[in-house]
């Protein structure tokens, strides 16, 4: 591969999407480095003043500033955006700095956003709180219901906000019916895609106008870094989130960039073997939770109500589900009688993670509006990893029985 194959979409966006993952968006410097170069530098040098003079007035191409431009930045920026199917993507400090900056770069006073109900807790801070502060109007919907979509438009709205599988509740919403019922009414869809990455589900196939990412989850995948990304078209991205970002600052590190770069490489991989095993879990999971009242929310398994929508529209099922055994006192002791699986926060690992959301994730929410959305103080959240999925599973066997299930 030349230099600037890696940035030529002439030639990267014929290249099948395991290539994209490992090579789009490459640039490399005079030395011909094999791995994407690290810059790790605020600002840049020009020869002459003409030079920056047109590079500031965006008539010519080049870097000025890293919050605006970095060179390795701007290569993870090229393969999320290749990976995505999408025109163009800016990376940002992370995946709230991501929802916060797709939705405020677009939205002003009077205008209206229809968001899903169930949602990572943060987000639905950004609804029920962020946005009425600056006078922007909200209605928070059962996203699975298809007509609650229509009905919730009004003259001045202007997003449709959801995660498709939700956190932690793993809603799946109706892409091409959400994504056309938009589109008729001018409305702008902003898709929270992290529970699924663009190795498993690119909304943009099905309509979606921007997909937002916390790619410190699968894309990163490693629990290494803080990042996130905004993917849409050449356009939005240049006349609606770059003036945004540009003025207030939301920009991936260097290094973060770097290392999702490097997590992009096997992405693929280990989205495809943990959706794998957690499949496996669920399966053992299901018939255990059933018999002591319990219950499993699992896109891929077919008692999840929209299961066969989840298998239309994504390539696996990811590797996160819920599964909820009753009280808060029943969740804890599961948790506490896990010896292999780890009890964290996060998803997207490759080692299998496990919390539980009403008193951590959502644990900011008010107890009325966790109960609307399916968040009970029995719910736990797990994040399948890579490991032997015997030994996941004699962990979770061990831990029910711990705790009398």
């Amino acid at each position: 591969m030349k230099k600037t194959t890696g940035t030529d979409r002439t030639v990267t966006r014929n290249w099948r999407p395991a290539t994209q993952a490992i090579r789009g968006g490459t640039w490399r410097s005079e030395h011909g480095e094999t791995s994407e170069a690290l810059f790790l530098t605020s600002g840049y040098t020009y020869d002459d003043a003409q030079t920056v003079a047109d590079r500031f007035a965006g008539d010519a191409p080049g870097m000025t500033y890293s919050r605006l431009q970095n060179p390795t930045v701007a290569m993870l920026e090229e393969r999320i955006a290749l990976m995505e199917g999408a025109g163009a993507c800016r990376a940002q400090a992370s995946g709230m700095a991501a929802m916060t900056a797709a939705l405020l770069c677009q939205l002003s006073a009077g205008d209206h956003c229809v968001a899903a109900r169930a949602a990572f807790g943060s987000c639905r801070w950004l609804v029920d709180n962020l946005l009425p502060r600056f006078g922007i109007e909200t209605s928070v919907i059962d996203s699975a219901d298809n007509d609650a979509w229509e009905a919730a438009i009004r003259p001045n709205t202007r997003v449709f906000f959801f995660e498709t599988p939700a956190n932690p509740t793993l809603d799946v919403v109706d892409l091409a019916h959400v994504c056309a019922l938009a589109k008729a009414h001018g409305i702008t869809t902003v898709v929270d895609n992290a529970f699924a990455s663009p190795a498993l589900q690119r909304p943009m196939e099905f309509g979606a106008d921007v997909v937002a990412y916390s790619a410190t989850k699968l894309m990163d995948g490693q629990g290494r870094v803080l990042a996130g990304a905004i993917c849409g078209s050449e356009e939005w991205i240049e006349d609606v989130l770059l003036p945004f970002q540009r003025n207030t600052g939301p920009n991936c590190a260097p290094f973060n960039a770097w290392v999702v770069l490097k997590g992009l490489e096997t992405l693929s991989l280990r989205a495809h073997r943990q959706s794998e095993n957690a499949v496996a879990l669920g399966q053992f999971l299901e018939p255990r939770l059933e018999k002591a009242g319990g219950r499993i929310l699992h896109p891929g398994l077919p008692s999840h109500p929209r299961h066969d929508l989840a298998k239309a529209q994504m390539e696996a099922t990811g590797p996160i589900f819920a599964f909820d055994v009753g009280t808060r006192a029943r969740a804890f002791a599961v948790l506490d009688a896990l010896e292999l699986v780890d009890i964290s926060n996060n998803i997207g690992d490759a080692r299998s993670l496990m919390c539980h959301p009403a008193s951590t994730t959502h644990a900011g929410m008010a107890a009325d509006a966790r109960q609307d959305m399916g968040v009970t103080e029995g719910l736990l959240r797990i994040n399948v990893g890579l490991e032997d999925i015997a030994d996941i599973t004699e962990d979770l066997d061990a831990a029910l029985k711990a705790a009398g299930i």
